[in-house]
């Protein structure tokens, strides 16, 4: 198996638990942040989707998703575009909101996508290239797709948790 395959089985396991987590919750339950500093499924989702959109389409040099296929305008949350979702505060993470569950699922459904088809698109050598000199060590391309896919499967295990948390179970 190449690692490029293990990446993507591994990164479609995130998108099952997350869309499981879902399934089981209303939008409101989804939506509530069960402890200040726990933030919501729905917010869990949206990083995620937004996390892998965004390293992804710098990757490809690419316009992200959130922009190029209007997902912003879909999603309208009271939140900037250019918001650095990895640093929200409570107050911030309590603003993404959204009363469709299926808008936050097409919108990891089409960031995986992305991930996917940029994955089968590697030569498995350019893992090694070098993308961010600016770190010590220098930041691989390999590096930065494990980083992007080890915070979705970590997310999504946060979703779990967080809806035993708001509905018990």
């Amino acid at each position: 198996m190449k690692v490029t395959q293990l990446s993507i089985d591994t990164l479609k396991r995130a998108q099952e638990r997350f869309e499981e987590t879902l399934d089981q919750m209303s939008a409101e339950e989804a939506n509530t942040m069960p402890h200040p500093l726990i933030k919501s499924v729905t917010w869990l989702i949206w990083h995620t989707a937004r996390e892998l959109d965004y390293q992804i389409s710098e990757l490809n040099k690419t316009e992200p998703l959130w922009l190029a296929a209007g997902w912003s305008t879909k999603f309208a949350l009271d939140v900037p575009d250019d918001t650095e979702d990895w640093h929200h505060s409570p107050e911030e993470a309590a603003k993404v909101v959204v009363e469709d569950k299926k808008l936050l699922l097409d919108y990891l459904s089409a960031s995986i996508d992305l991930t996917t088809q940029y994955l089968e698109s590697l030569d498995e050598k350019s893992l090694n290239d070098i993308i961010d000199p600016n770190w010590t060590p220098p930041v691989t391309r390999q590096v930065r797709l494990v980083s992007a896919i080890d915070d979705a499967i970590m997310h999504s295990g946060q979703a779990v948790y967080t809806r035993r948390l708001v509905i018990g179970k």
